[in-house]
């Protein structure tokens, strides 16, 4: 990409007990991604992490 924009393709994603999901950030590398979602998960509360790619037009 040689627009001068930055991509953050990996998104970690956070389900609560309901069900419920919410975006926690947007990070450049899927290494990245899953450091951060390791680190939550492993604060020991009920909810679910995962990291997911977004796809070359903007969906998951």
């Amino acid at each position: 990409m040689n627009d001068g924009t930055i991509t953050l393709p990996w998104l970690v994603i956070r389900q609560d007990d309901n069900g419920n999901r919410y975006r926690v950030g947007r990070y450049a590398t899927r290494a990245e991604a899953q450091k951060i979602a390791d680190s939550l998960d492993d604060r020991g509360h009920k909810q679910l992490y995962w990291v997911e790619r977004i796809g070359q037009n903007g969906s998951r």
